[in-house]
């Protein structure tokens, strides 16, 4: 499931666990809990594949506004699980996730020893092992598959999705995860793929960090910015963090794709994965500090390349 052999899509030769998006998911039924901005493009694209998807948040009125044609919305987390037997949850952390699952009237509370559940959130590997281990003993199968892509990724499903767990569930989530991204791999056991999401997010967040930086210091030495964000798309330093973020921090753009909460927690729990494995990231920590004193200015709601606005040069304040 997890190799790396090809085939012919139309035009476009697609290795094995990327998809092109022509999923057709008619017949299915499909939860997805948590309508936050991921968690709405995944039901959208989910009932264009041709699902059936039930919806369910927190804040009610809020599923309540997905509701319509394909879309229909339930009570609790036990209801969805009663409902479909697949069953995403994209909340924001592992209490978040572990308060759907393991709650009242949570998730456990309808699997019915059968199904899959399938956490595409960012949780920390040890949440992901006990919960995984929960969901098995009720009879169930579980995954891990973060994401990355944020809202732009989620909205046109070219979402990469990190995934683990077994083989086998790997294979039944599959034509519902190509619904929704166009890059996917079983990376290994359950928690692997919350693994290769604390990799990521470690990438992203330092990126954000060297982009400002780099951005600052041509203003501050009186260059063009923008310029220099052109030239260095052509080079060793291109990155799509600066094709983007780059842009936003250059217009002052900082409606959230990805909120800098999010991502100072994300770099918190791969800081307390790497210490559980024994390892010092003293990178990744300054770079929590850094969004320590985002967020502290209140801007901890803007997106994470808002961390630009910690240099005075790129600060529209200023």
């Amino acid at each position: 499931m997890s190799g790396v052999s090809s085939v012919l899509t139309g035009n476009r030769r697609v290795r094995e666990g990327q998809s092109v998006n022509d999923v057709n998911l008619s017949g299915r039924c499909i939860a997805v809990l948590g309508m936050g901005i991921m968690g709405r493009s995944m039901v959208r694209n989910l009932a264009r594949a041709g699902a059936e998807v039930v919806v369910w948040n927190r804040t009610i009125d809020t599923a309540r506004k997905m509701a319509g044609g394909a879309i229909r919305v339930v009570a609790t987390p036990a209801q969805a699980a009663r409902t479909a037997d697949i069953r995403i949850i994209v909340v924001a952390d592992s209490q978040a996730l572990a308060d759907v699952v393991l709650g009242s009237e949570g998730v456990l509370a309808g699997l019915n020893g059968r199904g899959l559940v399938i956490d595409m959130g960012t949780s920390s590997v040890n949440a992901t092992h006990e919960l995984a281990a929960q969901v098995a003993a009720a009879g169930g199968e579980y995954l891990d598959a973060p994401v990355s892509g944020g809202e732009r990724g989620a909205s046109a499903a070219t979402l990469s999705i990190m995934v683990g767990g077994s083989e086998l569930a790997y294979a039944t989530a599959l034509p519902i995860l190509q619904a929704l991204g166009q890059n996917i791999r079983r990376i290994g056991k359950v928690g692997a793929g919350q693994v290769a999401k604390a990799a990521n997010q470690i990438i992203v967040g330092l990126t954000i960090e060297a982009v400002a930086e780099a951005l600052a210091l041509a203003r501050a030495a009186g260059v063009d910015p923008a310029r220099v964000r052109e030239v260095l798309a052509g080079g060793f330093a291109d990155s799509r963090i600066l094709h983007l973020h780059g842009q936003r921090m250059l217009e002052g753009d900082y409606s959230p794709g990805g909120r800098a909460l999010t991502q100072r927690k994300d770099l918190e729990l791969a800081l307390a994965l790497a210490a559980d494995c024994g390892l010092e990231l003293p990178a990744t920590s300054l770079c929590r500090e850094r969004y320590d004193e985002l967020i502290a200015a209140g801007r901890g709601d803007c997106d994470h390349s808002a961390l630009a606005v910690l240099y005075p040069p790129l600060d529209p304040e200023n």
